[in-house]
């Protein structure tokens, strides 16, 4: 691997990252609700959305650029803070809901404000984002705080008139869907007819139109008639880019299931099965675990699909059910520590994927805030760090390597000694430029890519 890192469009030389931002506390003692469980570009990437395990999104807006710095287009600002779920209690089943935000999906823009679904394991909320910068002024019929006039001393009309005020950043919940899930939500997804999404659990899929709140149609069902008999669980769920009626959900059983809508109302017989048939030699008590696809998304392009088990990233056809068309290995190196990963509960741990903006370039996380990337075009991978201490701001971020047993090299980090409570779990990629954006506990990291960064 050279020094040149993955990322950046085909035929252009590598991407050179570096620290752009840096927000949240430096504190010792986190504490869990201000850890990050989502991360989320709009379709634009001007706005940048996070939500926590204390059940709030946060905002961040792009600053455009300044007209006497033509070139500097500006940071991620807080742009609006909102508590969007609350903890609650479920007094039929005796079961305390968290307010932790599991997923939050933008919706593309139609109009001046914003909208955006948020979920947390039970429902789901959908927001408006609006701006009022001008205030009217000039009633004919209140005086100036509002009261109402004694209308015998009205004598003249006038023209009531907009003045400009300070910009007010309003945040409304529109619609709440709930009682559509048993269980756990882990996904929704927008469709891209703009009018429905879906949202899925452990055993079933629902769709929603984003105007009616009282109902959900069932699309996918995997609950056997008695749990004993239950194999496996849905784990994520994404509509295709481009053609509405195809979805995709991947299960812990490490398979994928494409769905056509059109083919019948409850998708329960998908059209295409992707798996990957086991390896004899490699099978261990850990197979079925480590096999669990925890995150699935479809290329920009529509033709492919990410997935990300416990240790690799793979990259499936649509056209090819029998094995992903690519491979690539996020760390091998804890093959020989899946017992001990298994005792303190790391091998349950969801890691997220991503796509850049072309799709040549794959991005996953690990652990010791460490991050991967992928360019799928040269075969180079780099291991990055999303850390206080080794990103200095606007400097290129070294690679990283972990080795195993062996002559150890200067900066190299055995295996030894990376820090599990240290992990990248969710991450994302602006859907146009070389600019990520990475959760690491309680802090948000913004890179981009040293050439971006210079010209801006």
């Amino acid at each position: 691997m050279s020094h040149k890192q993955a990322g950046g469009p085909p035929g252009e030389s590598a991407v050179d990252w570096c620290l752009y931002q840096l927000n949240g506390a430096a504190e010792f003692e986190v504490s869990e609700a201000d850890i990050i469980s989502t991360v989320e570009f709009n379709h634009t990437g001007e706005l940048l959305a996070t939500g926590d395990k204390g059940g709030r999104v946060v905002i961040f807006q792009r600053e455009p650029e300044s007209k006497n710095e033509p070139y500097n287009q500006g940071e991620y600002n807080v742009y609006s803070t909102f508590q969007s779920h609350e903890p609650e209690f479920d007094y039929l089943k005796s079961l305390e809901i968290e307010e932790k935000i599991n997923k939050i999906k933008w919706l593309p823009q139609q109009n001046a404000a914003h909208s955006l679904l948020s979920t947390n394991d039970k429902t789901i909320k959908l927001w408006k984002i609006t701006e009022r910068d001008k205030r009217p002024e000039g009633y004919n019929l209140k005086d100036e705080e509002g009261k109402l006039k004694d209308l015998s001393t009205v004598t003249s009309l006038q023209v009531p008139v907009l003045k400009p005020m300070d910009l007010m950043v309003e945040v409304t919940p529109r619609r709440i869907f709930a009682n559509g899930h048993t269980y756990h939500v882990n996904s929704i997804s927008v469709n891209s007819d703009c009018e429905t999404y879906m949202s899925a659990d452990d055993l079933r899929i629902n769709l929603w139109h984003l105007a009616i709140t009282d109902r959900s149609f069932n699309i996918v069902d995997i609950k056997p008639a008695n749990m004993e008999d239950l194999t496996e669980v849905i784990t994520a769920s994404e509509f295709h880019p481009h053609h509405c009626n195809l979805f995709v959900y991947s299960s812990s059983k490490g398979s994928l299931r494409l769905c056509d809508m059109r083919a019948s109302a409850l998708c329960d017989k998908h059209s295409k099965l992707y798996e990957e048939p086991e390896d004899p030699s490699n099978r261990s008590f850990f197979s079925e675990i480590i096999s669990s696809v925890s995150d699935v998304k479809f290329s920009h392009s529509g033709r492919y699909m990410l997935t990300r088990d416990y240790l690799t990233v793979k990259v499936w056809d649509l056209n090819m059910e029998t094995k992903p068309v690519e491979t690539y290995q996020v760390h091998d190196y804890l093959r020989s520590k899946l017992c001990s990963l298994y005792e303190n509960d790391c091998i349950f741990d969801k890691f997220e994927c991503a796509w850049n903006g072309s799709d040549s370039v794959i991005m996953t996380g690990a652990y010791n805030n460490f991050f991967r990337m992928f360019d799928r075009n040269t075969k180079r991978d780099v291991t990055l760090e999303a850390s206080r201490e080794s990103s200095k701001p606007r400097a290129i971020l070294k690679p990283r390597r972990v080795c195993v047993g062996g002559k150890r090299r200067k900066d190299d980090i055995s295996v030894d000694s990376l820090d599990f409570t240290k992990k990248i779990l969710h991450t994302a990629w602006h859907p146009t430029e070389n600019i990520i954006a990475i959760a690491a506990t309680n802090n948000l990291y913004i890179f981009q890519d040293k050439v971006n960064s210079e010209m801006h």
